[in-house]
C-alpha cells in the first residue's frame, strides 16, 4: 500500500451464534473464501477508520480531482458502500457508530459543542465494550466527540487505550479547541505533543499495530481532517497548485492526501506486523462534506475564511444537511482474501457497524442492548439480506427525516407544513418535491418518523 503525497430500525433481538466456528460457517456459505482451520478459534481485528467531514466527490474513486490513491486501492479491492449513511454531523454519527443505536435516543441531536456537560451516557454498551468483553484489546486514536472532559473520555466506554482529543475541532498544531481548551489527552489524561494531527493520529495507530499481542484487537481510528481549520504544508499543497485553482479548494485537498497517505502508513504497518490478511478495514465520513466556512472568529482569528471546502456532487446538500449531500457518504469494507471487490448498492448504515462488527468478532449480540442497525455480513459477501428494507431516521432538532426503501421524507419545524418527499430511485440528486403529487406515500413515512420520535428520550 503506497503512502505517497498526493435505521434506524425499530428494535428487534438477534438470534445468537455462541460458536466462533459457527459465524464463520456462516460467512463461508454465504461467498467468502475459506478461513484456515486453525484460525477458527481466533476471530479478526477489526480497523474502523473515519474522515472528518469528507464529502462524496472528495475520493479518487469517485471521481475527485483531489489523489487519494491509497483510499482508491483499498476501494477497489473491497466492497464499496455506495448508499451508506450516516447522520449530518460529527457527534451523532460518531454515537451510531459505537451503540448501534439512533443517537437521538440519547438527546445527541447535533455537535457536543463548546463546554458543553452533554456525554453519551455511561451505562449504553458500546462496541468496544462488546468486544473487550469477548477478550478483544481496544483502543482509540483520534477524535472522541462524545464527551468533552476526561471524566466522559474513551476509556470509561470500553477502550482499553486512548490517545487524541475530545473536541470536535482543533488547531491542527497547537492541538487547542477554537476557545483555546486544552483537548489532547493520553488515556483520558491531558498531555502536550508536537506534530501535525494527522501525523500523530496515524503514528500512535502504528505503534499500536507494532506491538506484540495474543488477542485480536479492535482499532478505532478518527483522523482530524478534513474538517476546519486546514493547516498543510508545502508537502502537500504543491502538487495542488497548477490542478486546483481556488486556494481554499487547493488547501482541503492537500488535507485529505494527508490523510490518504496516513492511511497508507497504517496499512502498511498492518502489512509489516503480518496481520493485514486477519484484519477487517471500515472506512467512512461522519458526515457530508462542509461547503465553506466564513467565520473568522474562532482561534483568534487566525484560520480561513474557506469559501470553497467539500464536493458532494452530484448529491444535494452539504453537512448539516438532511439531504443525500449532507447524510450520504464514501464508505467501504476491505478484508484481503476474505471479500471480493463488489460496489453494494442497498442501503446501509452507521447503526450496521456495531452488530457486522460484533458479530464477526464472535459475539452475541443481546436484546438488551436495543441495537437498531443490522448485521450485513451476508450482503458484504454478495447475498441479499431478507426481509423488509431498512427504515433510517435522523431527527436534528429543527428538522426531522425517515427513509424507507427508496422514498426519503424531510420535515422542517421550524417551518410550519414544510414537507419534502423524494423517490431516491428516480431522483437521488432530491430535485423534485413530490409530497404534494404522492400524499399516501408523505403519510406513511409522517408515520414512521412519529414512531421513532416516540422512541427517543
Amino acid at each position: 500500500m503506497s503512502s505517497g503525497s498526493p435505521s434506524a430500525r425499530t428494535p428487534q433481538s438477534v438470534q445468537p451464534r455462541r460458536l466462533i466456528a459457527s459465524l464463520l460457517g456462516l460467512f463461508l456459505s454465504g461467498g467468502l473464501a475459506a478461513a484456515r482451520a486453525d484460525r477458527v478459534d481466533r476471530p479478526p481485528n477489526l480497523l474502523i477508520l473515519v474522515a472528518d467531514d469528507l464529502g462524496w466527490r472528495d475520493v479518487g474513486y469517485h471521481g475527485s480531482e483531489i489523489w487519494t490513491p491509497n483510499l482508491d486501492k483499498l476501494a477497489r479491492a473491497g466492497v464499496r458502500l455506495e448508499r451508506h449513511y450516516v447522520y449530518p454531523t460529527c457527534s451523532p454519527t460518531r454515537a451510531g457508530l459505537l451503540t448501534g443505536r439512533n443517537p437521538s435516543r440519547f438527546g445527541i441531536h447535533g455537535p457536543i459543542d463548546g463546554r458543553s456537560m452533554q456525554a453519551l451516557p455511561r451505562d449504553v454498551m458500546t462496541l468496544a465494550a462488546a468486544l473487550k468483553i469477548h477478550g478483544y484489546a481496544t483502543a482509540i486514536s483520534g477524535k472522541w466527540h462524545l464527551g468533552l472532559r476526561p471524566e466522559v473520555g474513551p476509556r470509561r466506554y470500553g477502550f482499553d487505550r486512548s490517545y487524541g482529543y475530545f473536541h470536535g475541532q482543533l488547531d491542527q498544531y497547537a492541538h487547542r479547541y477554537k476557545n483555546g481548551d486544552r483537548t489532547w489527552h493520553r488515556n483520558d489524561a491531558f498531555v502536550d505533543e508536537e506534530g501535525h494531527a494527522t501525523d500523530l493520529i496515524a503514528n500512535e495507530a502504528i505503534r499500536y499495530l507494532q506491538e506484540e499481542r495474543r488477542q485480536p484487537f479492535f482499532l478505532h481510528v478518527a483522523f482530524s481532517v478534513p474538517h476546519y481549520p486546514i493547516q498543510e504544508d508545502a508537502t502537500w499543497i504543491k502538487p495542488y497548485e497548477l490542478a486546483i485553482a481556488d486556494p481554499s479548494r487547493r488547501l482541503y485537498a492537500a488535507s485529505v492526501s494527508h490523510m490518504d497517505a496516513a492511511v497508507g502508513r497504517i496499512v502498511e504497518a498492518l502489512n509489516r506486523a503480518g496481520r493485514l490478511r486477519d484484519t477487517v478495514i471500515l472506512f467512512t465520513s461522519d458526515n457530508g462534506g462542509q461547503r465553506d466556512y466564513r467565520s473568522q472568529s474562532d482561534y483568534g482569528g487566525k484560520y480561513g475564511p474557506y469559501p470553497t471546502l467539500g464536493d458532494n456532487r452530484p448529491l444535494r446538500g452539504w453537512k448539516g444537511d438532511l439531504y443525500e449531500g449532507g447524510v450520504r457518504v464514501p464508505a467501504f469494507v476491505f478484508w484481503e482474501g476474505k471479500l471480493g471487490h463488489a460496489a453494494v448498492d442497498e442501503t446501509t448504515s452507521y447503526l450496521d457497524v456495531f452488530p457486522t462488527l460484533a458479530r464477526l468478532g464472535g459475539v452475541d449480540l443481546a436484546p438488551t442492548w436495543r441495537l437498531e442497525g443490522r448485521d450485513i455480513g451476508r450482503l458484504l459477501a454478495g447475498e441479499a439480506i431478507r426481509g423488509s428494507a431498512p427504515t433510517l431516521y435522523w431527527n436534528t432538532g429543527g428538522q426531522a427525516s425517515a427513509l424507507h426503501g427508496d422514498w426519503k421524507l424531510i420535515v422542517t419545524r421550524r417551518e410550519p407544513g414544510s414537507v419534502e418527499l423524494y423517490n431516491l430511485a428516480v431522483d437521488p440528486a432530491e430535485a423534485r418535491n413530490l409530497a404534494q403529487e404522492k400524499p399516501e406515500q408523505a403519510d406513511a413515512l409522517r408515520a414512521i418518523l412519529a414512531e421513532q420520535e416516540r422512541l427517543d428520550r
